[in-house]
């Protein structure tokens, strides 16, 4: 393997690089698919706070940012771990509570902002919201968007079309252009460089990678850059993009990344039982996050077991018998 230019790093170092207090974060997944959580879990074990955090539809790594009272600030369109939490309860308990501030929008519209974000242009037009209370319900006060110099001066504008009544579109909607500081995503296979190939769904990792100033990438496989160089149509994220690559086999656990392990049902079920109650979250921070060292001891405290049970079948991707009751 040719190392020159290597950016490979540890997660220790390439979340304490990048990933600072009252940064404005950008994480990949979608609700309980391939979460970048070893680097969540790191972003905790540090106590980087303040946090403002872009997420399209995420689950288990916007809950325990919010748990762990890393986040100030939150835009999502969706927040929820599927069965086991159709809403993610930290998440819920914040907003009611209004211990965080937050901003949705609908999926289609944080898919056109971070796209917004990746092509350099302050904002794309859409259709979607009309009709819906995310027009009219704002977020972030204005006085707040005044004296945050990251943020656009409105959550979104209804325009007239400025083309005419030429076809049956007579108004859009402009939503802004997301660029966070840092986006961070968990991907199957990258190279020393930061070459990325994901395999399944890519959700909108790819236009919040290319979205923001600086890209952590933590991989399952950390690979000969010329494997990637066979099928370079199949990679979806060049190395112009990236800052770090670590790797850190089972990164997304306890989200599935299709290919290598499904989600783990176990684990998902017990935490919805333990977020509902204050004392019993405070303790797994405790015990579970930052009563270890690494994501690699963190596999060792759930156990081989555990992760042979929600190991792939190779040929349809998730795990084949799992008992996801």
């Amino acid at each position: 393997m040719n190392t020159n230019n290597t950016k490979v790093t540890n997660l220790t170092d390439a979340v304490k690089s990048y990933v600072k207090d009252g940064c404005h974060l950008s994480i990949g997944g979608f609700t309980i698919n391939r979460n970048p959580m070893a680097a969540v879990y790191e972003i905790i074990r540090q106590k980087i706070k303040n946090i403002h955090l872009y997420a399209h539809s995420n689950g288990q790594g916007v809950d325990e940012l919010i748990g762990s009272k890393s986040l100030t600030c939150l835009e999502i369109a969706y927040g929820g771990s599927g069965k086991f939490a159709s809403t993610c309860i930290r998440f819920r308990k914040a907003v009611q509570d209004k211990a965080i501030k937050i901003e949705d929008y609908s999926n289609f519209q944080m898919a056109l902002r971070f796209l917004a974000g990746s092509m350099g242009v302050p904002f794309l037009p859409t259709r979607s919201s009309f009709g819906t209370d995310i027009i009219k319900k704002w977020g972030f006060p204005p006085e707040f968007r005044k004296n945050n110099a990251k943020l656009p001066n409105k959550k979104l504008i209804e325009l007239d079309n400025p083309f005419g009544n030429w076809c049956d579109t007579r108004k859009v909607v402009l939503v802004p252009a997301i660029n966070p500081d840092v986006t961070i995503i968990h991907v199957q296979k990258a190279d020393y460089r930061g070459n990325c190939r994901i395999h399944g769904l890519s959700f909108a990792d790819v236009e919040q990678a290319k979205s923001a100033r600086h890209l952590i990438i933590t991989c399952e496989e950390l690979i000969n850059d010329d494997a990637l160089k066979n099928d370079p149509d199949r990679n979806q994220i060049p190395f112009i993009h990236a800052d770090a690559v670590v790797h850190v086999p089972h990164g997304a656990y306890p989200t599935a990344c299709y290919g290598y392990y499904d989600y783990d049902p176990v684990f998902l079920k017990e935490y919805a039982k333990i977020a509902k109650n204050d004392d019993k979250y405070h303790l797994y921070i405790q015990s579970q996050i930052l009563g270890t060292l690494s994501h690699e001891d963190l596999m060792d405290k759930v156990g081989r077991d555990r992760l042979k049970m929600i190991a792939a079948d190779k040929k349809r991707g998730y795990a084949k018998g799992l008992d996801r009751r």
